[in-house]
This record gives structure tokens, C-alpha cells and sequence, in this order.
């Protein structure tokens, strides 16, 4: 059996998969980023920060834009674990939770 490690093809796609890893890593920084901006300037202007249509909006918005091959019901999972962890990690930084 061949050793996947020393195979040049499984180590370019590896390296391709790693690299889109860091790119998503960075984009949800980024996200938590600019969530808590909004969650602090909300809390400032006495606004409520969760907004469930304009969730539910982004939800039909991404379905629509998704070209696959994510799954409609794959792509809602993952959004919605996305927004459940941001809502938690900007949490910290809201003493009114």
C-alpha cells in the first residue's frame, strides 16, 4: 500500500485544504470582530442585538447564493452553529449577556 504521506498529489490537496482552513479561520475572526462592534454599538443605542428576521433573512439570503456542493440543509447547520458561537463568544464581552 502506498504512503499517502509521500504521495505528491495528497500532499498538494492537503495543502490546498489547509490553506482554505486558515482562510475560514480568518473570516470567522473577522466575523466575531465585527459582531461585537455591532453587539457593543446596539447595546449603546438601547437596541436589542438579536434580530431573529433579519437571521432568518441571511438564512433564504445564503441558501439562494449557495452554488453548492454544500447541502441546503448543510449550510443551515453550519450557519446556525455559526451564529449560536457568535452570539456566545461576543457574549463575554456583554456584561447584559
Amino acid at each position: 500500500m502506498a504512503d499517502p504521506a509521500a504521495d505528491a498529489v495528497v500532499r498538494q490537496m492537503r495543502d490546498a485544504i489547509m490553506d482554505t482552513d486558515l482562510k475560514l479561520l480568518q473570516a470567522v475572526n473577522t466575523r466575531l470582530e465585527l459582531v461585537a462592534r455591532l453587539r457593543a454599538y446596539k447595546r449603546s443605542q438601547g437596541m436589542d442585538f438579536v434580530d431573529q428576521a433579519r437571521e432568518d433573512w441571511m438564512h433564504r439570503y445564503l441558501a439562494a447564493s449557495n452554488r453548492g456542493p454544500l447541502s441546503e440543509e448543510g449550510l443551515h447547520e453550519i450557519y446556525g452553529r455559526l451564529l449560536d458561537l457568535t452570539k456566545a463568544e461576543t457574549a463575554e464581552d456583554d456584561p447584559a449577556g
